[in-house]
């Protein structure tokens, strides 16, 4: 069994993370909060054994094998660096930092560790997108030509506070969740993006002067180009991922979502069909491969580089929002 530490009693560790901790194999020992009391009750609500106040104490317990990071964006790099250094394997959730070269510096330094190093993005691991990426290929649409990402929802009001609040800690909807568009994308189509144009704006959620909505495209290196639209602030819209080539169209609908919800159909010269799918629990699937990563068994779902990628297009998405000029996305990895 492995032992993990949750750095933030957050409300995803609590909805999804911690469940498939344990449905996989492991088991949460001790999760950190900056405030005693909020630790405490949180622990005792999720069948937690211990609390800490300091990265430092969760980093320094020998129980804890594996961390979890699910605090605000800002405080990622040292908190994932902490754990680290004292030996510890990282889930960190997305973005991994505020910036490039912070993301990078937690890459390289899992690496020197012989630590692995995970981005919690979750999407990658829906059904829906591996039978996809297979489809893909397999030949089945013929080669990829365009992509569309329909990821407009309403943000709750039990997650809005930082989203919209404060630009200091990452909020806004392009580091939430254009960063999985782009992961997603990456994954579906195995490719990379080379370049981002976007436009965002705030239609009434977003304060400080950040953005609750945003339309823009990538071009990736193949050639493709693909359109996305996030936001916070639609209570009605449906998701969708679409891919078309040369020889046919893939139409997700439902699918951009934590849950193992969801459809996608295949249109080409025989007619339409839907691709069969197996409803695995997107996070279930994430932590298994985790644990077999540290176990020295193949790679997480998604890498730290993977994060880093991601970052790289939502950070080049920020930056041709305000510049309104086409932006290249590097990664320097």
């Amino acid at each position: 069994m492995t032992g993990w530490g949750l750095i933030g009693a957050s409300t995803i560790a609590r909805e999804w993370v911690i469940g498939a901790i344990r449905a996989t194999g492991g088991e949460v020992i001790s999760v950190m909060s900056t405030s005693a009391e909020r630790g405490a009750l949180y622990a005792t609500e999720n069948s937690i054994g211990k609390s800490v106040t300091s990265v430092e104490d969760l980093a320094g317990d020998p129980d804890v094998k594996a961390v979890y990071v699910s605090t605000t964006n800002e405080l990622h790099r040292e908190q994932t660096l902490a754990a680290i250094r004292a030996g510890k394997h990282v889930l960190c959730e997305k973005p991994l930092a505020m910036t490039l070269e912070d993301a990078r510096d937690m890459v390289v330094a899992a690496r020197e560790a012989g630590v692995v190093l995970a981005t919690n993005h979750h999407l990658r691991n829906a059904a829906a997108h591996r039978a996809m990426r297979a489809a893909i290929a397999e030949g089945r649409i013929g080669r990829p030509i365009a992509a569309r990402v329909f990821h407009a929802v309403y943000l709750p009001p039990h997650l809005q506070g930082w989203r919209l609040e404060r630009p200091e800690a990452g909020g806004g909807v392009i580091l939430d969740i254009t960063v999985h568009d782009a992961d997603t994308l990456r994954f579906v189509l195995n490719d990379d993006p080379a370049e981002a144009v976007a436009i965002s704006h705030s239609a009434g959620m977003g304060k400080a002067g950040l953005e609750d909505g945003v339309m823009g495209v990538l071009r990736f290196r193949s050639g493709v180009i693909a359109q996305f639209h996030d936001a916070f602030t639609t209570k009605f819209a449906e998701t969708g991922f679409e891919v078309h080539g040369t020889e046919g169209s893939l139409i997700g609908r439902n699918v951009m979502t934590q849950k193992p919800v969801g459809t996608v159909t295949l249109r080409n010269a025989e007619g339409e069909s839907l691709l069969p799918l197996d409803p695995a629990n997107l996070y279930e699937t994430a932590l298994t491969a985790f644990h077999a990563a540290i176990e020295g068994n193949g790679q997480p779902s998604a890498t730290g580089e993977d994060g880093v990628w991601s970052l790289a297009t939502g950070l080049a998405v920020v930056k041709a929002a305000a510049t309104g000029q086409a932006v290249a996305i590097e990664t320097g990895l």
